[in-house]
């Protein structure tokens, strides 16, 4: 979407408090190449400035490594080991915005991944769900959703797992809610 941010409706420009109880941050890789495992994250945090325009938008996230969900204590023990997410080492995924633009309809979140101890970047396409009115009186809100697609090998993650056992590619997908700030 190309249109200025006047025709965005409801289009605030403020500091947004991204809220986790309303949001998600999940994942997607292969299994042997046959089947999808899915997973989440479920501590994470940061926030969004939406500029005067979109294009001058940001966004900081961070991601407790430790929090990792596949529904499967076994495998969530081996994702946090050594072996892929190394969280003795690296506690923590960080991602923050080095520019917005817009491609047709699309909204290219281009940034930073921190992950594994390596920053590499990564450009989220994204879909504004739009500003509204949150649950207390006088509250904002806003929505937006994104996925990018990292390879964990450039990463380092996981390097003594072959791509046939996990894929290289990992498919990543946010649902954010954020709350205006003030």
């Amino acid at each position: 979407m190309s249109a200025p941010t006047t025709e965005i409706p409801g289009y605030i420009a403020g500091t947004w408090t991204i809220d986790p109880v309303h949001s998600d941050v999940t994942f997607t890789v292969r299994h042997l190449g046959v089947s999808k495992v899915r997973g989440r994250f479920g501590e994470f945090g940061g926030e969004i400035v939406t500029g005067a325009e979109i294009t001058g938008s940001s966004v900081t996230a961070t991601i407790q490594a430790a929090s990792v969900d596949t529904n499967n204590e076994q495998r969530d023990g081996h994702v946090t080991s050594a072996d892929f997410l190394d969280i003795e080492n690296f506690p923590t995924l960080n991602f923050h915005t080095k520019g917005v633009r817009t491609d047709g309809e699309d909204y290219l979140i281009d940034g930073e991944l921190t992950l594994h101890g390596v920053t590499k970047p990564v450009t989220l396409t994204a879909e504004l769900g739009g500003f509204g009115d949150g649950m207390t009186e006088g509250s904002k809100v806003v929505g937006v959703s994104a996925t990018a697609e990292i390879s964990r090998s450039e990463f380092g993650v996981g390097a003594s797992i072959p791509a046939a056992v996990v894929s290289d590619k990992i498919k990543i997908e946010l649902n954010i809610e954020a709350g205006l700030q003030g």
